[in-house]
């Protein structure tokens, strides 16, 4: 078990002030009874006497040590750094078996190992996945589902890569490598139960205008990169919204998660000619990864967000995403062309009206 210096510095990092809009007594309060709920949190609030270590330890009731995690799958094209790296490290921390999934061997390894020496957990594990080829999704789950008998948690978080299958870029990464992977794993998620599925979305998706019709095709006009990533961000909010809707009932809860504008390594490839702007600006305004994973952790370990299956989570609560967002014949619609794109056979489960 990790030391109580080690757990404060955990929580100093991951969680900061829930209490906005409560007084720091209501909160304090409410800290205390979460804590006091496991002897390791009777320890840590023993040690809470001022409202400013509230603030420093205390963001959306992130209580992760009192979690069993088992077995996670951190599916993450960017998974060797940024948000998926440091959501990695603290699920390992508090005990999870966690399978590293990312493009890059070396760079996959190294993370791995990174998590590994810091955690003192040695179940960390790399296993290859491009998610811009469909040959590789299909590969990497063969071989996870003949290598690991159970799964908790699938997060779908995914980086910039290129697309080798006719698709666009940021649509097939983002959400066809995802759906597929989310469809081969589905059977061990359901066998698992209680487990769960997120989503890494963003605020972006409230820019996207999905056209069925010309689903994975990159949009015209001058500005045709950027609402190729809105696209497929939205088509990450409904994904989450209909793979709720379908396993309603079985155990498995689904999630879109967004983390917030985050200083990671997809901004390396930002023109040079804007970087003396754009770099210090991004590390000042923006979240560190660190601070990007809290609302990931939140949806992937806090007990009770059965009801909010299929929604929308940002600073470590359920939103309302934007219209299209909400149309459950658009979320429909967007599943069975993606099992077509996809030369799947459609899926048994159909949503619970």
């Amino acid at each position: 078990m990790a030391s109580l210096g080690c757990w404060e510095e955990q929580f100093s990092l991951l969680i900061r002030c829930f209490i906005s809009k409560h007084s720091w007594r209501v909160a304090e309060l409410e800290l205390r009874r979460k804590l006091t709920a496991s002897p390791l949190g009777s320890v840590l609030s023993a040690g809470i006497e001022q409202p400013v270590e509230l603030i420093r330890l205390f963001k959306c009731f992130l209580f992760i040590f009192a979690v069993c995690l088992l077995h996670v799958v951190l599916c993450s094209a960017g998974g060797s750094s940024g948000i998926g790296e440091a959501v990695a490290r603290e699920l390992a921390r508090c005990g999870a078996r966690v399978v590293l999934a990312t493009r890059n061997a070396v760079r996959g390894e190294e993370a791995a190992w990174r998590i590994r020496r810091d955690t003192g957990n040695p179940e960390v594990l790399f296993m290859p996945l491009d998610l811009s080829s469909l040959r590789s999704v299909h590969a990497f789950a063969a071989a996870f589902l003949q290598q690991e008998p159970n799964l908790h948690l699938l997060i779908n978080n995914a980086g910039e890569q290129h697309s080798t299958d006719g698709f666009s870029l940021p649509f097939q990464v983002n959400h066809l490598g995802h759906f597929l992977l989310t469809q081969l794993l589905l059977q061990r998620l359901q066998s698992s139960a209680p487990s769960r599925v997120l989503i890494v979305a963003s605020s972006a998706h409230q820019a996207g205008r999905l056209c069925m019709a010309k689903l994975g095709q990159p949009p015209p006009g001058p500005f045709a990169a950027f609402q190729d990533y809105c696209n497929s961000k939205l088509a990450n909010v409904l994904h989450a919204r209909q793979l709720a809707a379908r396993l309603q009932g079985t155990g498995v809860t689904a999630y879109a998660v967004h983390p917030g504008f985050v200083h990671t390594q997809l901004f390396r490839h930002t023109p040079l000619w804007l970087q003396p702007l754009w770099t210090p600006l991004s590390r000042f305004c923006f979240r560190s990864a660190a601070e990007g994973a809290r609302t990931v952790l939140f949806c992937a370990t806090q007990d009770g967000l059965q009801p909010f299956s299929g929604c929308y989570f940002a600073d470590c609560r359920p939103l309302q995403p934007c219209a299209q967002g909400r149309d459950d014949a658009a979320a429909r619609e967007l599943w069975e062309r993606s099992e077509r794109l996809l030369g799947l056979q459609p899926s048994l489960c159909t949503p619970v009206e």
